[in-house]
């Protein structure tokens, strides 16, 4: 009865989760039980109601959204991003990590069998809109995975008093559901304390650190801060790779330009644009480059000129400063 109450518990844990895949492959390893054990009837009802339950799901919904149940519903923000690394524009050496932990999570199982964790807790850090969150999305996305978000700051207000126990839930999920967990704004929760500042939020850090530590290297977890400088010194050591995002500069905000202006960039000179992207983030020449194709839309015409971009880009600059 041990194994039955197993694949029970399994099929619990799924069900308050909301991952239907995880409960009819439970359910179709209780079949595999029941048949094994001379239970032919019990087997084929059990995969007949499977079959039928999947058919019912709604058409067109190839790949469901899962949502979080329960008390993890108010703690976490579900995504299945479609993201891939090739549209992250940022320095070689930054991709290059980035491919490194995708390879070892793709050899995951291998590394494990031989003792080698791999890496699994990422720390990311750099400037709002340097592309930290979007880093999440691609390794969701090149993994196949749901992707989870907790924003810390929320999380700390809402739950005061109550914060360790519902980081406990999320790890708990981290355990169970092999995802992409992004801890958002970090600072919230990892800034360098001292003085009457400790109290609760050192023991909210400390539990942090400790579940931190125990993370099942079957999902990953990604903290993402915009101020490395006030992290506490305690947290570097528990990641597995630190990851560092940067402004971009002239060539990499050109290439960002014409990613979200596609066919509407066609013919427009981006040389020397330098002083005029200088300073702005991925997230903010996006923006521009957005403000200039729909001036050039409601024109009627066809292609951006330079003269629309250095346009955009000096109104973003001037709100970015202002």
């Amino acid at each position: 009865m041990a194994g039955l109450g197993e694949h029970i518990t399994a099929m619990v844990r799924s069900h308050a989760a909301g991952d239907d895949a995880a409960f009819y492959a439970v359910a179709l390893q209780v079949a595999a039980r029941e048949a094994k054990s001379g239970h032919h009837v019990l087997a084929s009802d059990i995969k007949k109601a499977v079959d039928l339950s999947r058919d019912r799901a709604p058409a067109g919904n190839v790949t469901k959204l899962v949502q979080p149940r329960g008390d993890l519903a108010e703690l976490v923000e579900a995504a299945h991003p479609e993201v891939h690394l090739r549209e992250l524009v940022a320095p070689a050496e930054l991709v290059a990590e980035i491919k490194q932990v995708l390879a070892e999570q793709r050899q995951r199982k291998n590394l494990l069998n031989h003792g080698f964790a791999p890496a699994h807790r990422l720390l990311l850090e750099g400037p709002p809109g340097t592309g930290k969150t979007m880093t999440a999305a691609v390794l969701a996305t090149e993994l196949s995975l749901p992707m989870f978000t907790i924003r810390l700051d929320s999380l700390l207000s809402k739950f005061m008093g109550e914060t360790a126990s519902k980081l406990r839930l999320v790890f708990e999920s981290v355990a169970q559901r092999r995802a992409v967990y992004l801890f958002d704004e970090f600072d919230a929760l990892g800034a360098d304390r001292s003085g009457n500042d400790v109290g609760e939020a050192r023991r909210i850090l400390n539990s942090f650190l400790v579940f931190l530590e125990e993370a099942s290297p079957e999902s990953l977890v990604l903290a993402a801060t915009n101020h490395r400088a006030i992290l506490d010194k305690a947290l570097f050591r528990r990641f597995d790779a630190v990851l560092t995002y940067a402004l971009p500069d002239a060539r990499q905000a050109a290439s960002v330009i014409r990613a979200r202006l596609g066919s509407l960039a066609t013919g427009t000179s981006m040389a020397k644009l330098g002083d005029h992207t200088g300073g702005l983030s991925h997230a903010e020449l996006v923006k521009a480059a957005e403000t200039a194709a729909k001036t050039v839309l409601m024109r009627g015409e066809a292609h951006v000129n330079r003269d629309d971009l250095i346009t955009a880009l000096t109104a973003r600059r001037t709100a970015s400063l202002g």
